[in-house]
């Protein structure tokens, strides 16, 4: 980093308010932004600490808007989902409180539905369908008994 790209305080308590209004943040991506920025460790404290008192930073309300995003939008399993958050370094706990957002129903619904179409999107012998689609359920980060039952549920659908 060179010199003109150096923020001072002022400025750089101004810029990561208006980049965490934004979007939801998760700690690690504020601490690694104002690192960025040129901001020591004394400083960069202070201003996570500021992040949090003033609600621009909050690890739970993060971790519930990325497994609500990722689980309807994206339609990730929970397995994806638990990884792509222990990355950012979520804690286990916080984790296990977001994941209880998904609607139990919903989640097999979508499990199935995926299963479904990428199965009708495929050509091939029986089998090699059922484990190119089990790949790619398992790649969504679905679990392995819900996508066996779901291959099933599959299976019987399209043979009747």
């Amino acid at each position: 980093m060179n010199e003109k790209d150096k923020y001072s305080f002022l400025e750089a308590k101004h810029k990561i308010e208006a980049w965490c209004a934004y979007r939801d943040r998760c700690h690690h991506e504020v601490y690694n932004k104002l690192r960025d920025y040129g901001i020591d460790d004394e400083d960069t404290n202070a201003l996570l600490s500021h992040l949090i008192e003033y609600k621009f930073l909050d690890e739970q309300r993060y971790a519930d808007s990325f497994v609500s995003g990722k689980h309807r939008i994206k339609k990730w399993g929970r397995n994806k989902i638990i990884s792509h958050l222990k990355q950012k370094r979520i804690t286990s706990r916080i984790i296990q409180d977001a994941l209880k957002e998904i609607d139990e129903q919903e989640y097999r619904d979508m499990l199935y539905s995926l299963a479904l179409s990428k199965w009708k999107s495929k050509k091939g012998k029986p089998f090699e369908i059922k484990v190119k689609v089990q790949r790619y359920l398992i790649s969504k980060g679905y679990e392995f008994d819900l996508i066996y039952n779901a291959l099933e549920d599959v299976e019987n659908e399209l043979k009747e």
